[in-house]
């Protein structure tokens, strides 16, 4: 019997080495699936870019890097840089630079094919299209874009010519750009409010980055309010603007923050504050959406450099 003893002990011995085991080891999956629920996302929103004019020949004089220099601490920041590219890539010859103020030429738009290699240089890993510039050299402009900001890693959205989502996923956040271009044609309301859907329907957060207003006007059109809200309706998680070059009012709607234009980010305008200061915004993101919204003043030197307001 005492051998019996012995054995049924050195059973149980083995059986309770076996729980032990599993329990420790279910124990150690449950960590990461917990901390993933906590995970956020950071995403830095900038306003117009524009690398042509005198930001071109400050680069060709000084580099591109002397452009974010100042900037560049915000930029690392966070997970993710995002903003409005106003006008192609491409190896065409500039004609905005040198140029009259005020001349036709002086607003044709082509940046130099080192400039997708610059953002990306800088963390800036998505840009806007849908933008009145985009289309300065046609369709061929728009391609090479693409094809320039593919080759460095940098997404893109709101192309013309199709109208393109964003997506990605940011420390395990899904994320979907989307645009709303009020000067292109292929780009209506209803198309951004199906694109808005449709990133709900696969589990993304919707953010619609668009470009729309008036020039140069600090309050927004009450058109431009009416689109915002249908963008919320339909399920957008922020709604960001651009093209008005300053920054523009600030509404919450249905829990949803509402800019209606950040202002300039990079760009050669210096007439008064109100194109010099522009607005940056570091939105944290969770899997349910938007946690907060940090509002970044940036001012434009007169150098060619953005920096922080301090």
């Amino acid at each position: 019997m005492q051998g019996w003893g012995n054995i049924v002990a050195t059973l149980l011995a083995i059986v309770a080495a076996f729980f032990s085991v599993h329990v420790s080891s279910a124990t150690w999956t449950l960590l990461p699936s917990f901390e993933i629920s906590q995970r956020q996302a950071t995403v830095l929103f900038g306003g117009d870019m524009m690398f042509d004019r005198t930001i071109r020949t400050t680069i060709d004089q000084k580099g591109g890097d002397f452009i974010f220099s100042c900037i560049d601490p915000t930029l690392q920041a966070s997970d993710l840089v995002v903003a409005n590219l106003e006008g192609p890539i491409t190896a065409i010859s500039s004609r905005s630079a040198g140029s009259a103020i005020g001349a036709p030429d002086n607003y044709v738009f082509t940046f130099p094919l080192t400039t997708a290699v610059l953002l990306a240089a800088h963390h800036i890993g998505v840009v806007n299209l849908g933008n009145n510039h985009i289309l300065n050299f046609g369709s061929d402009g728009v391609r090479s874009t693409e094809a320039a900001l593919s080759a460095s890693g940098v997404q893109y959205f709101g192309d013309p010519l199709l109208q393109t989502v964003a997506t990605t996923s940011v420390n395990g956040i899904p994320l979907a750009f989307i645009n709303y271009n009020e000067f292109e044609p292929s780009s209506t309301a209803s198309t951004t409010i199906a694109q808005i859907r449709q990133a709900k329907a696969s589990g993304e957060i919707p953010l619609v980055y668009t470009h729309w207003g008036i020039e140069y006007a600090t309050t927004s059109p009450a058109y431009v309010h009416v689109l915002a809200h249908e963008f919320v309706d339909a399920g957008a998680a922020i709604v960001i603007g651009s093209h008005p070059h300053v920054v523009e009012d600030h509404e919450v709607y249905k829990g949803a923050d509402i800019y209606y234009s950040l202002g300039n980010f990079i760009f050669d305008q210096y007439w008064d504050d109100a194109v010099t200061h522009g607005l940056m915004l570091q939105v944290s993101f969770d899997k349910a959406g938007v946690q907060s919204v940090k509002e970044i003043p940036v001012v434009l030197q007169h150098d060619r450099r953005t920096c922080p307001v301090e």
